[in-house]
């Protein structure tokens, strides 16, 4: 049933733009929606605070970190964040609608995935997560749930609303946050979070992909921590039994107990997952539990090697994400037939004589008429002697055309190339070589063969070697003093990915030019790293205080500094500020801007006031009570050494500021 139509937001618009249509999901902290944005009509999830919680302003500072975060990467794995706005008592965020499933969908509906599908996925997420790395933010709670597949394949990471920065500390006496299935020990036990928290995420994830399962259990959560805290996380193989031993060495490394011994960031850990899959044979890609059908990971008769699942709401073309590819097309290349197929049956000839006539046929050609011939009762074991020949020599021949002028390719990955070399001749082989970067196997060792090794070849064949020339390296061009865009093409150019934009006054660098770039100008860095760029913001400018001048005079002299004034629609009290005179300015006085920057001042309504309690008739004990309570000083004049108010001032109902002294008369 549709409980949607029980939600009060279903139907309503916010900020009178965008019209709640559905509700997606409920969370802890928010709820989701499917939205239209009216004013650009497009779809979009709307994630909307629980209003309890609106008036928690560390929530809504969560929150709100989450939009700026996000907001903050440019990256076709992160989830976007188009807009941030209140509407009443709702703290919402508007951003990219991604219809599909997530990964837990995928793992409780198809449970362990071949290697190769796992691959797919973990990869997208790690290009995300290292981009957030990169721009020095940690999300601290990567998990299946996090990771969104979309109809058409594009796999997308959500949820930054844990984010914070590198540096951040995870006190034993504070807050622990995340999911304690994918929490770091180092954030259980109150370490230092940082990049390589998300990498031990990513790692339990791989594990959870390969084996169906995650790698603790218990019957409570703290269960879970204690074996997390003492216990190394298991090799998937001992669950998957045939799975290869770089991927558990893959999944050792990321989920490390100690951050040391994991990849620095997410990065890091993309190149290692790459350099893996590299080494890996199609057999093991696609290597599935035993017992697994082979229709396992299938969606139906139409695609049966897709890894995402048919799931509502999830269009067709989520069967064509392209996350896996199973292994039918590559049983069916490896299929050997160890017989040739019997010859046709032809025709006989025109004019032979039927079988059911052969009694009648004519001796064949030069078999005598007469001549020697064997005794009959010796003719048995001579026939059942030459049998036994025939049979052997076909059998011989068989063994020859399909396994006799075959061997297989010796293992020599790694090894050097003198020794593998070595290691082919002795098998009888030939060795051609060439030669490739990588990023993990030492110069002059051997990355891969062709054949791979195991494969059947022919015992006098050739087998290529490709020979590691090492990493591939670029140089980081040198666009200090270039436009944005100019330097960015010149980074895409030269190989690598422009990366996070962070901007700084400079004094000799002209507004919008580049200052540095990190990594520097002559670095020798890999193909494909993320570069960021510092670009100037010019000669820092003092913003003025014009706090309770006029306006008028306030914009003046704002747009004397070369900065851009803008009036807010709202007034607010100010007691430091009269009526009609600027109250607040935005950045505030004494901060520095740049030229041009926006500065936005507002108005004063001048002091606010309340009224005055009559107190008149009362016990000056009483009278002075309820005074300061009302936010009032008191001034007590005593007649006669009286005890009973006769006379207030302000009046009893008067407007006065909090603060302000009321004067009581007893007797």
């Amino acid at each position: 049933m549709d409980t949607t139509v029980q939600d009060p937001l279903v139907g309503q618009t916010l900020d009178g733009r965008y019209r709640v249509e559905a509700r997606i999901a409920v969370g802890g902290m928010a709820t989701v929606y499917r939205a239209v944005d009216t004013r650009l009509d497009r779809v979009l999830a709307l994630k909307v605070m629980h209003p309890g919680l609106a008036a928690d302003t560390g929530f809504v500072e969560r929150f709100i970190r989450e939009a700026k975060a996000v907001a903050r990467l440019s990256h076709p794995n992160v989830v976007g964040v188009f807009d941030q706005g209140t509407d009443g008592t709702y703290v919402y965020l508007a951003m990219e609608y991604v219809a599909g499933c997530t990964l837990r969908d995928v793992l409780r509906e198809r449970g362990a995935l071949p290697p190769r599908a796992a691959l797919d996925i973990l990869e997208p997420v790690l290009a995300a997560l290292g981009a957030a790395h990169r721009a020095g933010l940690v999300h601290r709670d990567a998990k299946p749930e996090n990771v969104l597949i979309g109809d058409a394949g594009r796999v997308k990471v959500a949820d930054f609303g844990l984010v914070r920065g590198v540096d951040s500390q995870t006190s034993a006496s504070g807050a622990l946050l995340g999911t304690v299935s994918y929490l770091a020990p180092e954030q259980i036990g109150g370490g230092t979070v940082d990049e390589r928290t998300d990498v031990y995420a990513c790692g339990v994830m791989l594990y959870e992909m390969l084996t169906g399962a995650k790698p603790y259990s218990g019957d409570t959560a703290m269960q879970v921590i204690m074996r997390r805290l003492n216990e190394d996380v298991p090799p998937p193989s001992a669950a998957v039994p045939g799975l290869a031993p770089r991927l558990d060495a893959l999944v050792a490394r990321a989920t490390s107990r100690d951050p040391a011994g994991r990849p620095a960031d997410a990065v890091a850990l993309l190149a290692e997952v790459r350099a893996v899959r590299a080494q890996l044979s199609a057999q093991e890609l696609d290597h599935r539990p035993a017992g697994a059908p082979a229709q396992a990971v299938g969606v139906g008769p139409e695609d049966p090697t897709s890894v995402v699942p048919r799931l509502p709401g999830a269009g067709p073309a989520a069967a064509d994400a392209g996350v896996g590819v199973g292994a039918a097309e590559d049983e069916l290349h490896h299929t050997t037939r160890l017989l040739p197929p019997p010859p046709p049956q032809d025709r006989p000839p025109a004019g032979a004589v039927p079988a059911a006539h052969a009694s009648a046929a004519p001796p064949a050609a030069g078999r005598p008429r007469g001549g020697f011939r064997l005794p009959r009762g010796r003719r048995g074991p001579l026939a059942v002697l030459v049998a036994l020949l025939v049979v052997l020599g076909v059998a011989a021949g068989v063994w020859y055309i399909n396994d006799g002028q075959f061997t297989h390719v010796p293992g020599v990955l790694s090894l050097p190339q003198a020794e593998a070399e070595h290691k082919l001749d002795a098998a009888g082989l030939d060795a051609a070589v060439r030669q490739d970067f990588s990023l993990t196997v030492p110069r002059g060792s051997v990355i891969a063969t062709d054949p791979e090794p195991g494969k059947r070849i022919r015992s006098n064949g050739t087998v290529t070697l490709t020979v590691s020339k090492g990493p591939r390296q670029v140089k980081v061009p040198d666009v200090s003093g270039a436009a944005l865009a100019q330097a960015q093409a010149q980074l895409k150019a030269a190989g690598l990915v422009p990366g996070t934009v962070a901007r700084s006054f400079n004094d000799s660098v002209p507004q919008g030019a580049v200052i540095v770039t990190d990594p520097p100008a002559g670095r020798e860095m890999a193909p494909g790293t993320p570069v960021t760029i510092t670009v100037s913001r010019g000669s820092p400018v003092d913003v003025p205080d014009v706090i309770g001048k006029s306006v008028a005079d306030a914009q003046q002299q704002l747009q004397d500094a070369g900065l851009t004034v803008v009036v807010a629609p709202e007034q607010v009290y100010s007691d430091e500020a009269d009526k009609d005179t600027v109250a607040l300015e935005s950045p505030d006085r004494g901060t520095q801007a740049a030229k041009g920057d926006t500065v936005t001042i507002t108005v004063s309504k001048g002091q606010q006031t309340f009224a005055v309690p009559d107190v008149t008739g009362k016990k000056r004990s009483e009278a002075e009570q309820t005074l300061k309570a009302a936010g009032f000083e008191v001034r007590v004049i005593s007649l006669f050494f009286g005890d009973t108010v006769f006379s207030q001032s302000p009046d009893g109902g008067d407007q006065a500021p909090k603060g302000a002294t009321v004067t009581l008369w007893v007797r």
